[in-house]
């Protein structure tokens, strides 16, 4: 019997483990985004913070599924967050369009990751049960990635789309968690 209680006990530190592991899936996915971006391979950094954006979803899911949310895996998914869907789609930005700009291309890029970290922090320290305040960092990161591939903008046209998505990361607008 010993042993059949030490199997449980494994099992379910396992199972508290998933949802965790997804999330470094998701940093892992963004980290490479940044690696590729910073060798000048920018649609392979696209397509991966798409992937990480893919494993954010899922890990969140696995959590509630498997009634395994923890204050640790909400600082985990933060600080993956913020990698993979603040600074990777920076970068690629910056890198993609915002260079030819000089230092006010660099503005818009910083701006972004700060205001990307705001958010992050104002979630893990709020209890907003089944709304998000202001936009999430991933649907933010999702955005600016999906503009570079599908949008003709010019490079001013990307820093003000990137300032105003900063904004809406910031604000207090109010969007249901689905």
């Amino acid at each position: 019997m010993d042993l059949l209680s030490q199997l449980d006990n494994t099992l379910k530190k396992l199972k508290g483990q998933v949802a965790n592991l997804l999330t470094l899936i998701n940093l892992s996915f963004g980290a490479l985004a940044i690696i590729y971006i910073l060798q000048g391979m920018t649609r392979t950094g696209l397509l991966l913070i798409l992937i990480a954006a893919i494993f954010d979803r899922l890990d969140g899911l696995v959590a509630r599924k498997l009634k395994i949310e923890s204050e640790l895996g909400k600082q985990l998914d933060s600080m993956s967050d913020m990698v993979s869907f603040g600074i990777a789609p920076a970068l690629l930005i910056y890198q993609a369009e915002l260079s030819s700009l000089g230092m006010t291309g660099m503005l818009p890029v910083v701006v972004y990751m700060s205001c990307g970290a705001l958010r992050l922090a104002r979630f893990n320290i709020s209890d907003t049960g089944s709304e998000f305040v202001g936009l999430p960092i991933t649907a933010a990161g999702c955005i600016l990635a999906l503009l570079l591939l599908f949008s003709p903008l010019s490079s001013s046209a990307f820093a003000i789309v990137t300032l105003l998505l900063s904004l809406l990361m910031i604000s207090v607008f109010r969007i249901k968690k689905i």
